[in-house]
């Protein structure tokens, strides 16, 4: 599993809270020049991972030309061979989505696109400062299509100022009429130093939904998404039969990658975790990417593992844990059980329907 972060972006999104920068073409060759330095000094870690799956995510990697892509694939390749590659993900807002752009990507290994949509709704998407319509992002599906992309996941958000319970199930009813086989779904996370937290400060008649309006918003999602047979396979992620997300399933199973870029994170798949400092001047003028790593205790690789686990229909294998933990586990999980939030079946812990949602505050309960 390898990630590659790109940080480029047109302009900032008023939720968003990823290391971003909006200066843009005048550092695209320094910033791949620096990836690639990265790579070769990280040749043996990258020969040690499974690169069947790599992820391009952002910022915007759409900003980024294809060309400086498939040069990045041509040098990985001689860094750890990409014969396996089975999933090839990349990013894309829909505006950046032209017949150039696409004709460009079919040159590359990338078979999976995630369009960041957010919404089928003009007010909501010129609310949120996304640069495109609704009418660009229907445009933008249909030319992925038409090129041969069958694998494509479109992001959407809910629980917004403003957004109210008939504006979410019109949109949700919208998406799913195009018939993309994988949808990621997201309720806004208030971000402290966001541009939308500072204008939620200003302006006392925004107003975000109540809880629970927010918890009606999401049930709606998962029947509707049911209904179109779609499966809910992670707390914010339903695909068709097939379309799971590789790349991202094997971050909740807990299995190795290696991040590459400015602010990208990497982990060893036992106790050590690393992450790239989020400077994009530094990383270019540095000799090598400057990084902060930690090692996990047993405790935090337990609290890890139990988090990962049970973002997913799989759930929790109690068999991962030693005895000692699995009896803890299991102590804290009664009470769930007698509720109906949690499933304990042939040793596997898992949310019912109804917990997923409040599976955070349940999670929790679990922590060391």
């Amino acid at each position: 599993m390898i990630y590659l972060h790109v940080p480029f972006c047109k302009s900032r999104c008023v939720y968003c809270d990823f290391f971003s920068t909006t200066n843009g073409p005048a550092w695209h060759e320094r910033y791949m020049e620096a990836v690639l330095r990265e790579a070769e000094q990280r040749r043996d870690e990258l020969g040690r991972a499974r690169a069947d799956t790599i992820y391009i995510g952002g910022g915007t990697p759409s900003q980024l030309p294809p060309a400086l892509l498939q040069c990045f694939f041509e040098r990985l390749d001689a860094q750890c061979s990409l014969s396996a590659l089975q999933e090839c993900t990349v990013e894309a807002n829909p505006d950046d989505v032209t017949p150039e752009w696409v004709s460009a990507l079919k040159d590359t290994p990338v078979n999976r696109v995630s369009m960041g949509v957010q919404s089928l709704n003009d007010g909501v998407l010129g609310f949120l400062g996304r640069r495109h319509t609704a009418k660009q992002a229907l445009e933008a599906l249909d030319l992925l299509r038409g090129a041969g992309y069958e694998n494509i996941s479109l992001d959407l958000m809910f629980g917004l100022p403003g957004q109210n319970i008939s504006q979410w199930e019109e949109n949700v009813k919208a998406m799913l009429e195009v018939s993309a086989p994988h949808l990621s779904a997201y309720a806004l996370q208030l971000e402290e130093g966001t541009l939308l937290a500072k204008r939620l400060a200003q302006d006392k008649t925004l107003r975000l939904p109540s809880d629970d309006e927010v918890a009606e918003m999401y049930d709606f999602l998962v029947r509707a998404a049911r209904d179109a047979g779609m499966e809910h396979y992670e707390i914010s992620n339903f695909a068709k039969p097939g379309y799971r997300a590789q790349h991202n399933s094997g971050y909740w199973k807990g299995l190795p990658y290696v991040g590459l870029g400015p602010g990208a994170h990497s982990y060893d798949g036992a106790f050590c975790r690393r992450w790239n400092l989020g400077s994009l001047e530094d990383y270019c003028n540095a000799p090598s990417a400057p990084f902060e790593e930690e090692v996990l205790t047993e405790e935090e690789r337990y609290n890890e593992t139990v988090m990962t686990r049970l973002r997913t229909s799989d759930g929790l294998n109690l068999a991962e844990l030693d005895e000692k933990r699995r009896n803890d586990t299991l102590k804290t999980a009664k009470p769930h059980l007698k509720r109906g939030m949690m499933m304990l079946e042939e040793g596997v812990l898992r949310f019912s329907e109804q917990g997923f949602f409040v599976s955070n505050d349940i999670i929790s309960d679990f922590m060391l």
